[in-house]
C-alpha cells in the first residue's frame, strides 16, 4: 500500500474539526499513490480525499491549490482545496503539508476505447485554454534539464543492450531542448495516466493527482497522455485512439506548424522521463510496501516510438 505516512484516527478527528463537515465515519489509505499518503475520508457531510504531501518542496504547494482554483472556476471537473473557518486550505498533519478535497465519483478505466480518449482530448485542451493567456509558472522539477542531469547515471545501471536507447534518446533532448521550449504553453497536468482520470460509464467526471503540474509546452502533456491512453501493451501506439484524441483536443485548440513538426520526438521526450522517474522509484523503494510502477512499460514504449508514424491534425 502506497501510505508512506500512518495517521490515528485522534489525530485526524483533531485535523477535521475546523472544516465542520460532521463527525468522522471511517478513513482508509489509498493504494494506487506512488508519491504521496492519499485517504479516503468519510464524514458526516460527503466523502472526501486527504492528501499528505510527501515530495517537493513545499513552497510550490500554493501554486497547486491556485491552479486548482482557476481549474474549478473554469468548471473544469477537478478536486480543489476545502478552506476551514479560517479560510485555511493548507495545513499541516503528521508533520506533513495537508490537503483536503472532495471526493469526486466515478471509476478509473483501464482498457479506454475511442470514445475515453476524445473525452480526455476535450478535457485536456478545456485545461490549457483555461491557463495559456495567463500562466501559472512552476518549473517542473522533472523536466528537460532533470531528464540530461539523471539521464547519464541512471544509464549506468541499465543493461548493456538498453544504453544506446537512452543515450540516443538524451541526445534528441538535447538537440531539440531551445525548439521545444518556444513552443505554445499553459499549464499542464504533466501525469495524465488513466489512473489519474474518473468516468462513469462513458462520461467524464473528474481529473485528479495535480502534483506533477506545472507550465510548459502544452504539446509535453499531450504527448505523456497519449503514450498511456493509446498504447498497445507492446508499445506501440494505437493509432485509432490516438487519433480520436488528438481530433478531439484540435476540434478546442488548433495545432501549429511548431508543434506539427516536433510531435513525434515529443512523444520520445514522455517517454524518457517516466522511464526515468520509475527508475528512481524503483532503487528509492525495492522492498517497500509501496507502489512501484515497472520502468520498462517505458522502454517498451520507447523503443516503438522510433518507428512512429503518429501526426497531428488539421495543423495550422
Amino acid at each position: 500500500m502506497s501510505v508512506f505516512t500512518p495517521l490515528q484516527r485522534e489525530e485526524l478527528e483533531a485535523f477535521l474539526a475546523p472544516y465542520q463537515l460532521g463527525r468522522l465515519r471511517d478513513f482508509q489509505g489509498i493504494a494506487a499513490g506512488s508519491e504521496n499518503s492519499n485517504f479516503f475520508v468519510s464524514m458526516e457531510q460527503g466523502e472526501y480525499v486527504l492528501t499528505l504531501v510527501e515530495r517537493g518542496p513545499t513552497q510550490d504547494l500554493p501554486f497547486f491549490i491556485e491552479l486548482l482554483d482557476v481549474l474549478h472556476s473554469a468548471r473544469l471537473p477537478v478536486p480543489y482545496a476545502l478552506r476551514t473557518t479560517r479560510g485555511e486550505a493548507l495545513r499541516d498533519l503528521a508533520e506533513k503539508p495537508a490537503m483536503l478535497q472532495p471526493r469526486l465519483p466515478g471509476k478509473h478505466i483501464a482498457v479506454p476505447n475511442t470514445h475515453h480518449c476524445a473525452e480526455v482530448g476535450r478535457l485536456l485542451a478545456r485545461l490549457h485554454l483555461a491557463t495559456r493567456e495567463q500562466v501559472i509558472e512552476r518549473r517542473s522539477d522533472r523536466g528537460l534539464d532533470w531528464m540530461q542531469e539523471e539521464g547519464p547515471s541512471l544509464a549506468m545501471a541499465l543493461p548493456e543492450d538498453q544504453l544506446p536507447l537512452l543515450r540516443n534518446g538524451l541526445a534528441e533532448i538535447a538537440e531539440l531542448k531551445p525548439k521545444i521550449l518556444a513552443l505554445p504553453r499553459a499549464n499542464l497536468h504533466a501525469d495524465l495516466f488513466r489512473d489519474n482520470v474518473l468516468f462513469e460509464g462513458n462520461h467524464l467526471t473528474g481529473v485528479i493527482d495535480f502534483y506533477n503540474a506545472c507550465s510548459g509546452p502544452m504539446l509535453y502533456d499531450i504527448a505523456i497522455t497519449v503514450n498511456d491512453w493509446c498504447s498497445h501493451p507492446n508499445g506501440e501506439l494505437d493509432e485509432e485512439r490516438s487519433q480520436a484524441m488528438l481530433a478531439a483536443y484540435s476540434a478546442l485548440r488548433r495545432f501549429t506548424p511548431a508543434e506539427a513538426e516536433l510531435w513525434k520526438p515529443m512523444l520520445r521526450v514522455a517517454c524518457i522521463r517516466f522511464w526515468l522517474s520509475r527508475l528512481i522509484a524503483e532503487q528509492n523503494f525495492a522492498g517497500q510496501p509501496v507502489l512501484i510502477k515497472d520502468p520498462d512499460e517505458f522502454r517498451r514504449l520507447l523503443a516503438a516510438r522510433q518507428q512512429c508514424h503518429s501526426a497531428l491534425p488539421f495543423a495550422l
